[in-house]
């Protein structure tokens, strides 16, 4: 009983490996490097999600993610000041290509975009806050993974994550924190950690109960263990807009 309980383990931690490797030696090889893959993972994201929602015609998943992927990666590029056109052009095509649930792909299809947009723009900015976004998320998703399966109880929100439990969500609450205020010696930012540790919680919440809505298990099958990329990297976009947020507010406070 008890191996079944970790059967995942091993494709999860492999997946990891390689992840981690392309994200740190995209990162280390300069900002335009890891703004491409940034790009690239926005681009796969958007294709996930219109596939999962479904498409009017099989061509249109694959035509949305290019030009997603192009509208994240054009401040790279001497035409960046056609971002919020081709931003717009993007919402207004997932609205007009999928079938069903329309709203909520804009929404979501967004959310995608300007983290992508907002993660190419901290690169420039400052990359350690980039490195923040990925360790709380990280953080978060490996004690909520090993305190779930271990201390298991009540659920979190059974209807629509069942996986998830109370055990769970409070660990990576508690393991962000932690880790935030080991390393900066800050209480705000250890408060601002575990309010990201929660955004991408729901961030991968609100995955979940688009894939319920569309009746698949995962958004693709792209990463052993994982699913898809939007399976792994939902919770970055909680996490990401959590912290844009802040940095807003802060800015003009």
């Amino acid at each position: 009983m008890s191996e079944g309980r970790w059967r995942d383990l091993g494709p999860r931690v492999g997946s990891a490996i390689v992840l981690i490797a392309l994200a740190v030696g995209c990162f280390m090889a300069g900002p335009r490097a890891f703004g491409v893959l940034i790009s690239a993972f926005t681009g796969l994201m958007v294709w996930e999600l219109t596939r999962m929602i479904g498409a009017k015609t099989a061509q249109l998943p694959v035509v949305l993610g290019l030009v997603a992927a192009v509208t994240t990666g054009l401040p790279l590029t001497t035409l960046g000041y056609l971002t919020p056109f081709l931003l717009l052009f993007t919402m207004v095509a997932l609205h007009l290509s999928v079938i069903k649930d329309r709203l909520i792909s804009m929404a979501y299809g967004l959310a995608v975009l300007l983290t992508g947009a907002g993660l190419l723009r901290l690169t420039h900015l400052d990359p350690d806050l980039v490195i923040g976004i990925i360790v709380v998320v990280v953080v978060t998703d490996v004690a909520g993974y090993f305190a779930g399966k271990s201390i298991g109880g009540r659920k979190f929100w059974p209807s629509i994550s069942p996986k998830k439990t109370w055990a769970g969500i409070a660990a990576g609450w508690a393991a962000a924190a932690l880790i935030a205020l080991v390393v900066t010696l800050d209480v705000r930012i250890a408060l601002v950690a575990m309010g990201m540790s929660f955004a991408s919680q729901l961030g991968d919440i609100a995955e979940s109960a688009i894939k319920r809505r569309a009746e698949v298990k995962d958004s693709s099958n792209l990463i052993p263990g994982h699913g898809g990329v939007l399976d792994r990297f939902d919770g970055i976009v909680g996490a990401t807009l959590v912290l844009a947020a802040v940095l807003f507010v802060f800015r003009f406070v």
